[in-house]
């Protein structure tokens, strides 16, 4: 098996698949960033919950994803905005709202990962990971 030459795709892609196929969670291998990337959507209510699973050696990120009463998903939009072939960097000042403040961006910053609302907030900048509506 050949190694992912972009995690956060990797399970961005993996969430948006599991909605599709209604699944109540996705599993995929944990690193400290998707763990976090994790801790966020669930502080801001588009996962119910997550935990990292240890099968073996190997450590495993669980994710619960989250639906509504009518069974529609709590994430409409996932979108990887950063990619390896073109990072995205951005100062406090230009952190992109999405739609009209209505979604989330996730940025990886000096100061650990956090939303773009977060950041703006704390007057940093750093690397747009991805959005979510």
């Amino acid at each position: 098996m050949s190694a992912i030459s972009d995690p956060i795709a990797d399970m961005l892609t993996r969430i948006r698949n599991g909605i599709r196929a209604r699944y109540q969670r996705v599993d995929m291998p944990a690193s400290a960033l998707k763990v976090e990337l994790a801790r966020i959507l669930k502080q801001e209510g588009y996962i119910s919950n997550f935990k990292v699973a240890e099968e073996g050696r190997k450590k495993i990120l669980r994710v619960f994803l989250r639906y509504g009463t009518d069974g529609q998903s709590a994430i409409s939009t996932l979108e990887r905005v950063s990619r390896p072939g073109r990072r995205v960097y951005v100062g406090a000042h230009e952190i992109p709202k999405v739609m009209g403040g209505l979604g989330v961006n996730i940025l990886t910053t000096p100061r650990g990962v956090m939303t773009g609302k977060a950041a703006r907030k704390a007057g940093v900048g750093g690397e747009v990971l991805c959005s979510v509506a």
